[in-house]
């Protein structure tokens, strides 16, 4: 198992170096999912299950939802959506791969879910939190990110975070899963794991960071996860 997923790894960083070659740094997610047709094996990150760091955080915390509302970013084939649609939060799951949305409503179409192929960087207005004076609209009240800031350039990571956070609400949560890495680690390849430092900057944002969890990888060799929630206050 451990010997397939390394080799499904090692060709995601053969489409993404192919893209990133061409100054296409996104557009390997959707390269990616096509190839793998219909083949959860070929993509190292669909389990066919909730994140488990995000489970165990999740069951620690008593997370529910509630009727509010959520965001799942770079949702992939959907699971955690599924897993946050059975926790009672309202679902709105976005990838920039198509394929990877249509696969989704495959799996979970059944479900009150809403899945949409859209770009980060422009979501609908409606999805970010703005301040217009007194006047404070827009957002969702629960966001999660789980793994799609790494694979991305680290030069523009200051823009992805910029991104996610604008789409916490008043009063809203953030929770970001990631590989971690110390301050002083240099990251060697795709995905490239985050810092403490690299996370502050959802602060910039105008979160507070609440929780700071550091859970042990379940791979020989793999990084430790961090998973970090933040709010809007």
């Amino acid at each position: 198992m451990a010997e397939n997923k390394e080799k499904a790894r090692e060709r995601v960083r053969e489409i993404a170096s192919e893209h990133y070659r061409r100054g296409d740094v996104t557009g390997w997610f959707e390269a990616l999912y096509a190839e793998a047709d219909g083949d959860n094996s070929i993509i190292p990150w669909a389990d066919l299950e909730p994140n488990r760091f995000f489970k165990s955080w999740a069951e620690s915390t008593g997370l529910k939802g509630e009727g509010r509302t959520a965001l799942v970013v770079g949702c992939g084939l959907g699971d955690d959506a599924k897993y946050l649609h059975d926790l009672g939060f309202k679902v709105t799951a976005f990838d920039i791969s198509p394929t990877a949305i249509e696969w989704a409503k495959r799996l979970y179409g059944e479900d009150d879910i809403r899945f949409e192929a859209r770009d980060l960087f422009h979501p609908p207005q409606s999805w970010n939190f703005t301040q217009t004076g007194e006047a404070k609209t827009g957002g969702f009240d629960f966001v999660l990110e789980i793994y799609t800031i790494q694979p991305l350039p680290i030069d523009m990571r200051e823009q992805v975070v910029d991104a996610i956070g604008d789409f916490v609400a008043e009063g809203g949560t953030l929770v970001v899963v990631t590989r971690g890495r110390g301050d002083d680690e240099e990251p060697d390849e795709l995905p490239w794991p985050m810092s403490r430092r690299d996370l502050s900057r959802f602060e910039s944002c105008g979160l507070s960071q609440t929780h700071f969890v550091v859970m042990p990888a379940d791979e020989e060799g793999e990084p430790p996860r961090f998973v970090v929630e933040y709010t809007r206050r």
